[in-house]
């Protein structure tokens, strides 16, 4: 495999010839780096390796054993005891809980709002219309006497006074004004303001002209733009003169030293860096055969001498007993641990009827002290209010 391929222009390797540096540098570079990669190619696929194996034979069980403990002793026992026991118990309990907040604090508010409030706010709201229709009425009347005394009487007297009155004296000061102030204005502008400004316009014209205007372009035509010229002359012989001077000092001798020094140095550093970038790549390629070799011869071996003694233990030896250990000790184990869930179960559910029963008599007791707590209520305002009223409301007067 070839280290490097030109991108553009220059044929692939192997088909063009090639100097005679390269072929000097390219070996022995090959040879170097394949002594120095070799090593650390070993660790790398050693390190690799058994960190594939770890995982395989020793995380993955490891965390396999690890759940099916957890899920065995602890996450089937815990749901178990709480499908059982703790959830028809906290059901319970939550049951008598909120029957006693209800009957601490709801209900004593519910039946004060309903038998005390309520009737209490009905007539107030009752008084409160009564005043609101009073008062509407006295703000009509007041009304209605405010615009038989002031409005009408102001609305006769501006309609037949003071709108005669005012029109007749606009329409002799727009008279007065017309002939006293317009027309003399007007003509003192037509006859003297007007001329004057026109002739004075046309001396200062003409004197801005002649000796503001003509001085100004002489100068500019017969001193500025021949001192600019001059001016301009003057910059580009300079820049001229630079140009040469940076060119034959600065860049003619920085073109030699590219060329003839930097640019053959250059391409023999590129040449150096691509052969061992090249060797690197061939050397790691190579030395990955070899551990590959080696580490295979390493596994068969470890196979024969390990592996397959371990997998005859288990299959002959630690399974048989397993299994005896599984039939003889932890099935009874299990009859045994359900026999005592299904008794912890049926006592749940026994707790949890007594309670219900209980709540259903305290809740019937709590019912039937409401029902009479509403009959005082009841007879209480029929006492103090009298009959309740009818639905439908009468209409106003």
């Amino acid at each position: 495999m070839n280290a490097y391929q030109p991108r553009h222009g220059a044929a692939p390797r192997g088909e063009g010839p090639e100097g005679c540096l390269t072929a000097v540098v390219r070996w022995p570079v090959r040879i170097v780096m394949f002594v120095l990669v070799l090593p650390v190619r070993l660790v790398w696929d050693g390190l690799r390796l058994a960190g594939r194996a770890v995982g395989r034979g020793v995380l993955v069980p490891l965390w396999r054993g690890l759940a099916w403990l957890g899920r065995t002793c602890v996450v089937t026992p815990a749901g178990r005891l709480w499908r059982n026991l703790l959830a028809p118990v906290c059901r319970a309990l939550a049951l008598a809980l909120t029957w006693t907040a209800k009957a601490l604090f709801v209900w004593p508010w519910v039946g004060l709002w309903r038998h005390l409030l309520r009737p209490l706010g009905g007539g107030l709201a009752a008084v409160g219309r009564g005043l609101v229709m009073a008062g509407r009425a006295l703000a009509e009347g007041i009304a209605s006497l405010v615009r038989l005394l002031v409005v009408v009487p102001a609305v006769w007297l501006y309609a037949h006074v003071l709108a005669p009155l005012t029109r007749g004296a606009g329409l002799g000061l727009g008279l007065l004004g017309r002939y006293l102030l317009v027309l003399p204005v007007l003509l003192l502008w037509r006859r003297v303001l007007a001329p004057a400004g026109r002739g004075v316009g046309a001396v200062a014209a003409w004197l801005w002209r002649w000796l503001v205007v003509a001085p100004a372009a002489g100068l500019h035509r017969h001193v500025l733009t021949p001192l600019g010229h001059a001016l301009v002359a003057a910059v580009r012989g300079a820049g001229a003169a630079l140009a040469w001077l940076g060119r034959h000092l600065l860049v003619v001798p920085a073109l030699a030293l590219h060329r003839w020094v930097l640019a053959p140095l250059g391409r023999a550093l590129a040449l150096v860096v691509r052969e061992i970038a090249g060797a690197a790549v061939v050397a790691w390629q190579v030395a990955g055969r070899v551990t590959v070799a080696l580490f295979r011869f390493a596994g068969r071996g470890l196979y024969v001498l390990l592996i397959v003694p371990l997998v005859a233990l288990w299959r002959y030896v630690l399974a048989p007993v397993g299994r005896a250990l599984r039939a003889g000790v932890w099935r009874p184990t299990a009859r045994a641990a359900r026999a005592v869930g299904r008794s912890l179960r049926d006592a749940g559910r026994a707790v949890g009827r007594t309670l219900r029963d209980a709540g259903r008599s305290v809740g019937a007791a709590l019912g039937a002290a409401r029902a009479s707590l509403r009959a005082a209520g009841a007879e209480t305002r029929r006492a103090l209010f009298g009959a309740p009223r009818s639905r439908e409301r009468e209409p106003l007067p």
